[in-house]
């Protein structure tokens, strides 16, 4: 429980980032605190900084939105130990941390910017995908011995 529990933490910081970086991007809230560099700037305005037309921070709040739903729900006492909603979490994490490695890969080698914002989102949704991972093997049915194995005598 305690992973899905980090993964909800995750992704209700992460939403609130979005959000922001969502907000700045769109002008609804005042200056955009980055480094001097203005690695942020040129992040969100480049290609990168959008996907099939919409704002790549609408989609990561959405996405850390339903991320954090399905997390909060995963940890109600009927779910606990539900290997279903393990593998829902993972399904939801894995497209995308591999879209962060599109992000990142534009970010960090075509554009040769860094963006501390975009930088928290890849760790975080890399320390999810392990969280994720972690919680989907606790939750792995246990497979009995057969009588075979049982009746192997243990090596000296």
């Amino acid at each position: 429980m305690m992973y899905r529990m980090t993964i909800a933490l995750l992704a209700l910081v992460n939403s609130l980032v979005a959000a922001y970086l969502h907000l700045w991007k769109t002008g609804r809230v005042g200056s955009l605190v980055c480094t001097a560099s203005g690695g942020c700037e040129t992040a969100q305005f480049s290609q990168y900084g959008w996907f099939l037309g919409v704002d790549v921070a609408l989609i990561g709040a959405v996405f850390y939105g339903v991320l954090l739903v399905v997390a909060l729900f995963s940890v109600q006492p009927r779910h606990v130990d539900a290997r279903r909603m393990s593998t829902l979490l993972l399904g939801l994490v894995v497209p995308a941390f591999l879209f962060t490695l599109r992000l990142k890969y534009g970010e960090w080698l075509v554009l040769k910017v860094f963006c501390p914002w975009c930088f928290i989102s890849a760790v975080s949704i890399t320390a999810c995908l392990i969280l994720a991972w972690l919680d989907w093997r606790r939750t792995a049915p246990v497979t009995p011995p057969t009588d075979e194995s049982a009746r192997m005598p243990l090596a000296a």
